[in-house]
């Protein structure tokens, strides 16, 4: 018989120690950590073991807060100390933006209240004797509770943790398979003695004895063999590692000296970090350019401990920097090099949650910087795992943000994870799109985009124009307004005014057909489904415990036929919601026609003058009114036409095969110049449903809120039962009973300064009462409002400040700036432009 568990975690490294010990505090003990080796002898051991609070992503910010909290406290739990060294860090701002960078930051922290400061080059220096220039320095930001800890402590008082607990640890044990049971259920097929052939346990015929593990759930931890393990089921994992050097030096006089622990360095400059190692120094670049990825084609899993070779070459302008800024460090020898692999995805983010399109296999691995994210990776995961959603939005986690075009040797990723490792220590500016490995994805109408001077973005692997810059300037990016601005304006007022064009095919798009399909839906949907053939509703999909899991506009073509539409990001994750709710027995079939097919958006007050010569349909408001679709032909393309606007104005969505939309294009663009169409991008949109109140999924609407805190209430239809319905209904019973909510989403003017120079809420700000100093809220997203020149912003806050024309303060960038409470959306709250 083979051996049971409920979960199955392969890999003994920080992430997988970290997932072991948090599913054991969440009550899930029958689980069995696999390691081929030892604990971490994959990539942890070799980690310089840096614990920072700062980082830029809110949510990743309470990924590292656990990790500063666990730590050091880990020993009288188990009674095994982290080697946790709780000495402080600071980063160095050099520039505008870096400082603006670090502003942000910091009123980012004190919402989920981490303790920084932001300090000039005279306290930095008092902080760190040994930084003897600082000509360049503006600010540091001080972090007094970051630190660093021993990579190999730390993963084994976890895992002790959750012996303790009941979970079990199978060392010298090597993964050669899986297969997946038709009930969802694992075999994982193991190898007694691990990837080491002198430890392994023969049988009678010679060859090497495997056993099988059956479980409910997977969880691939497996570090660097993140990609080799996935492969075992035919599963693509954007994860590429990267060779990471860094030196300890002999002992120096001035650190031995020292009657205290210098804090952690990190310098952009130098792109590298500095901290102390018993009487000398640790010095970690992060190499600018000709760094060299590692095991791209496979890792032979007899490796255990293992340094690829040394290559200080490549390190020659960051430690001549970093000579500059650290003086003794000429005179230090060099004891020791480490040059070992460190996994990077894409976007340098660490994967956590379901693989796409695979039920019950979860993926925690992909981390850079695995030390300090192990233990709220594990946290968050566990959560996930054991009740259906977390207390945070880990949208930014979720393995299924990537596309298919992001397999482990795809030119894509390996392009990306070496930029993202270049650009470790640089400031990532709002907006900001690297060219690394693009394009991939690509509309026929990229290379008439490209000649009109589109500004790209690539999203989800698609090329998806910014903005249009006439002359074709790119945008200078910053923290505050940038040069994009009064073109945006531009296009702003075109689409108002006039008419704009858009291509939206960046938008994830599905076709639910079957006998059981509204079944599926209506099940699944809080909103009621469009009630007749033709209607369109947008709908909102919850957890069990009413958290918002899905956006979608749902259009009924027929009985049992629906057109779905929501984000691209969204694609493979609300493909899997779908698919793993249909029902035992059910008939119905859930297609993705996201990459065969086009959205070309017509929008405007003229919208209907462009449209009409190009089509035999009637567009008169009797004929096509607002929130129905039709099937029509445009330019002789079949098209399903949705008459809805995401910028709240008369307009058609007009979905046609993607091999058609130029044809479509062509035909809309020459009706259009009459009437002074403008082309649109990305940036106009967001400004133009902020200016219509519009919440936006992933940004106003996650997972850790509720349609009772965001404020949904006309999108949720109480009366019929749905997934998630209970939860979110006692949640708005309790507060009709007078139990006030943590938090409610308002909509705000705010404050700020007209023109290029003034900045706008981005989201993760802090709010706060008027003359407090404790927040009390937190934005999501804004912008200025070009129609209505006002600066807009989404913001939750305390119920004390929901009513209209109650004021409250923003932080923007280190200024304090009054917000204050709308009733309505600030352009056309009576939609006379949606049903003009």
């Amino acid at each position: 018989m083979p051996e049971q568990a409920q979960c199955v975690i392969v890999g003994g490294g920080a992430m997988g120690a970290g997932l072991l010990y948090a599913l054991a505090h969440e009550g899930w003990t029958d689980t069995i950590l696999v390691e081929k080796g030892e604990l971490t002898s994959g990539s942890t051991w070799h980690a310089a073991g840096l614990i920072p609070n700062f980082i830029g992503d809110l949510n990743m910010a309470k990924v590292h807060q656990e990790a500063v909290a666990l730590y050091p406290r880990l020993e009288a739990e188990t009674g095994l100390s982290a080697g946790w060294h709780g000495c402080g860090a600071i980063r160095l701002a050099r520039t505008a933006d870096e400082a603006d960078w670090h502003h942000y930051v910091h009123a980012m922290l004190t919402q989920i209240g981490v303790e920084s400061h932001l300090i000039g080059p005279d306290e930095i220096a008092e902080r760190h004797p040994l930084l003897t220039d600082l000509d360049d320095v503006r600010l540091g930001f001080y972090t007094p509770h970051d630190g660093w800890t021993d990579p190999s402590s730390c993963t084994n008082a976890m895992a002790k943790g959750a012996r303790d607990l009941g979970c079990r640890i199978m060392r010298h044990t090597l993964v050669t398979g899986m297969s997946q049971r038709p009930d969802g259920s694992w075999d994982v097929t193991i190898v007694r003695g691990g990837a080491d052939p002198g430890r392994r346990r023969n049988g009678s015929n010679g060859h090497d004895e495997q056993d099988t593990i059956h479980c409910e759930h997977v969880v691939n931890a497996a570090g660097h063999y993140a990609p080799q393990l996935g492969a075992m089921i035919g599963l693509d994992v954007p994860i590429v590692s990267v060779i990471h050097q860094y030196l300890v030096t002999e002992t120096v006089p001035e650190v031995e000296a020292l009657d205290f622990e210098l804090p952690v360095v990190r310098d952009p400059r130098a792109s590298c970090y500095y901290r102390q190692e018993i009487d000398g120094l640790l010095i970690g670049p992060y190499e600018m350019s000709g760094s060299r990825s590692y095991g791209v084609d496979g890792i032979d899993w007899d490796l255990h401990f293992h340094l690829p070779g040394e290559n200080l070459d490549v390190l020659e302008e960051c430690l001549g920097f970093a000579e500059q800024r650290i003086g003794v460090l000429s005179d230090a020898g060099i004891k020791q090099v480490v040059s070992g692999p460190i996994t990077h995805t894409p976007d340098s983010g660490y994967l956590m949650g379901p693989a796409p399109g695979v039920r019950n296999y979860w993926h925690c691995n992909g981390a850079s910087i695995g030390i300090t994210q192990g233990p709220g990776a594990g946290k968050f995961l566990a959560q996930w795992m054991v009740h259906g959603q977390t207390e945070i939005n880990v949208r930014a986690m979720d393995p299924r943000r990537f596309g298919d075009h992001t397999g482990p040797k795809s030119q894509f990723v390996l392009e990306k994870a070496l930029d993202e490792y270049h650009e470790m220590y640089q400031v990532r500016l709002p907006g900001e799109q690297r060219a690394a490995g693009r394009p991939v994805k690509t509309t026929p109408l990229w290379g008439r985009f490209d000649a009109l001077g589109a500004q790209w973005q690539e999203i989800y692997g698609w090329e998806r124009p910014q903005y249009f810059s006439p002359d074709g300037t790119p945008e200078a990016h910053s923290f505050r307004r940038s040069n994009a601005h009064d073109v945006v304006g531009a296009e702003v007022r075109g689409v108002r005014e006039r008419v704009g064009v858009a291509d939206l095919s960046a938008f994830a798009k599905f076709e639910v057909t079957g006998p059981d399909a509204a079944a599926l839906l209506d099940r699944l949907s809080a909103n009621r489904l469009p009630g007749r053939d033709g209607g369109i509703r947008l709908t909102h999909m919850l957890t069990e415990l009413g958290g918002i899991e899905c956006e979608m506009t749902i259009a009924r073509l027929a009985p049992d036929r629906f057109w779905l539409a929501s984000a691209i990001m969204g694609q493979s994750h609300d493909l899997d919601w779908l698919r793993d709710h249909v029902a035992a027995g059910e008939q119905v079939s859930v297609r993705d026609a996201t990459d065969s097919t086009a959205i070309l958006g017509v929008t405007g007050p003229r919208a209907r003058d462009v449209l009409s010569p190009v089509t035999d349909a009637d567009l008169s408001n009797d004929a096509f009114s607002w929130l129905t679709a039709q099937q029509i032909s445009v330019a002789g393309v079949p098209v399903i036409a949705l008459r809805v606007s995401y910028v709240g104005e008369l307009g058609w969505e007009l979905h046609c095969p993607m091999d058609d939309l130029a044809r479509v294009y062509d035909a809309v663009a020459e009706a259009g110049e009459p009437h002074g169409l403008v082309h649109f991008g990305s940036y106009a949109m967001n400004v133009m449903r902020i200016e219509k109140a519009y919440k936006a999924w992933g940004s106003e609407l996650t997972t850790e809120i509720t349609p009772v805190e965001a404020r949904l209430g006309r999108f949720v239809d109480y009366s019929r039962p749905f997934l998630g319905r209970d939860a979110a209904q006692a949640r708005r019973e309790s507060e009709q009973q007078g139990e006030p909510l943590s938090m409610v989403l308002v909509y705000c003017e705010v404050d700020t300064e007209m023109g290029s120079m003034g900045n706008d809420l981005r989201g993760n700000e802090p709010a706060f009462a008027p003359g407090s100093d404790e927040p009390m809220g937190i934005g999501t997203s804004g912008a200025w409002g070009h129609t209505v020149g006002r600066s807009l912003a989404f913001v939750y806050v305390d119920p004390r400040f929901e009513a209209p024309g109650s004021t409250f303060e923003l932080d923007l960038l280190g200024e304090r700036r009054t917000a204050t409470v709308l009733a309505e959306a600030a352009y056309d709250p009576q939609n006379r432009g949606l049903r003009s």
